[in-house]
């Protein structure tokens, strides 16, 4: 039986987060839902359906998962925008699914165990988004609950606390491997993984509080920075001089922190490494946010925060939630972002107050308006950032880009 996790017609709910990667390629706590299905299912091969423009360097960078194949008579549909835990790896890894059948959740496919015929376009090729509600109606339902998904584009940052201290599940907390400096200070060792090659240097705290600190492979925390309760830093991520990295914080490989930050995710090779305040926030790979760069996450009269996504206002039944950017987005020295800010990838925000709540893919201003992104410059300037990180954005990457910049529906112009 061939198991592929699959995008459905819901992943545009993801969007402009899910812009340049599969839903499956979002994170919440300090894995990515793909790499959650990993961990929690080790022995299950997973195959891969996504979007056909990001197949072709997904297909590059993951050699070992098959892209967009059906490879068997026999298909166990997995959605990709399952939070996998321990349960639902146990679940997938036995494979208990009734041919013909369909799980589902409040109207959604979770599982569905079918022939190919079902999903293959007329060339034998998949879809570029599966409509699984159409496919449940020639299946036989089995209603289930329990399970949890990525429904809302605010839903990365609100399951981000739960699924940290899950992740954190699987660390080696109480091991303290890496070069910790003397006059350093770890309140509680128990809780705490510095891991081989990680530094902690002069004057750092690292206090886990009840929680857990972890510093990665490679990691350096330098002087004077505070890194307390369910924080984790990942390989190779630095945390600079005098920063306050509070509860609730995954830093993904290769990513610089510095300032003030509490209950956000940063993607990894993203930099906010100078001052300025970042709460409740998802940060994608390759943004840059400029010194002074601030957000606000909570409203004035302290109520739920709304978004505007697509043009529509979207109640999210959070009171706190801060920016949400997506890949290749930059903003300029003292940036500020308003509660509940949403801005689409390759984008360049500058200037005085606040830009507006939701910024389109490929924008190029601030405050007083934008004009769209002339496509070559964006790509040379993400060419350029990921080739400070050793990263080549090769013909592969270049396509994917150019691609997502047409789905935008903007025309490009010289600025």
């Amino acid at each position: 039986m061939q198991i592929l996790v699959f995008e459905d017609a819901l992943a545009e709910r993801l969007m402009p987060l899910a812009g340049l990667k599969p839903v499956y390629g979002l994170a919440t706590g300090f894995r990515t839902l793909r790499e959650k299905f990993e961990h929690y299912a080790p022995g299950v091969s997973f195959t891969f359906h996504m979007r056909r423009r990001l197949a072709r360097w997904y297909a590059m960078a993951y050699p070992a998962a098959p892209v967009n194949i059906l490879m068997e008579d026999d298909i166990l549909l997995v959605n990709g925008r399952l939070v996998c835990d321990a349960v639902t790896g146990a679940l997938i890894e036995a494979g208990a699914f009734t041919p013909g059948t369909a799980s589902m959740q409040d109207g959604e496919v979770l599982f569905a165990r079918i022939k190919p015929s079902l999903i293959a376009e007329t060339d034998g090729s998949l879809p570029d988004l599966i409509d699984s509600r159409r496919l449940a109606e020639g299946l036989s339902i089995e209603r289930v609950e329990g399970f949890r998904l990525l429904s809302n584009l605010w839903d990365p940052v609100a399951m981000h606390p739960g699924e940290l201290l899950r992740d954190a599940e699987s660390l080696p907390l109480g091991r303290i491997d890496g070069d910790v400096h003397p006059s350093a200070v770890i309140t509680d060792p128990s809780a705490t993984w510095v891991a081989p090659g990680a530094v902690v240097r002069a004057g750092a705290v690292l206090d886990a509080d009840g929680g857990f600190v972890a510093v990665g492979p490679g990691a350096v925390v330098e002087p004077l920075a505070l890194v307390t309760e369910n924080v984790y830093a990942g390989a190779g991520c630095r945390v600079k001089a005098a920063a306050r990295v509070y509860s609730n914080v995954s830093i993904g490989t290769g990513s610089k922190v510095g300032g003030e930050v509490e209950d956000s995710l940063i993607e990894p090779f993203a930099n906010k490494q100078h001052d300025g305040f970042l709460g409740h926030s998802y940060i994608s790979s390759w943004c840059n946010l400029g010194a002074g760069t601030t957000t606000s996450d909570l409203k004035n009269n302290y109520g739920p925060v709304r978004i505007l996504c697509g043009g529509r206002e979207e109640e999210t039944g959070l009171r706190f939630l801060g920016l949400m950017m997506a890949e290749h987005c930059r903003s300029s020295i003292g940036t500020l972002f308003n509660t509940g800010t949403v801005a689409g990838y390759g984008c360049n925000i500058f200037g005085a107050g606040f830009p507006p709540k939701e910024i389109p893919s490929f924008a190029w201003g601030g405050s007083g308006g934008f004009i769209p992104h002339e496509v070559d410059r964006a790509f040379q300037t993400a060419r350029t950032a990921m080739a400070r990180r050793n990263v080549a954005a090769g013909p592969e990457y270049e396509a994917m880009f150019r691609s997502a910049a047409s789905a935008t529906g903007l025309h490009s112009v010289s600025v």
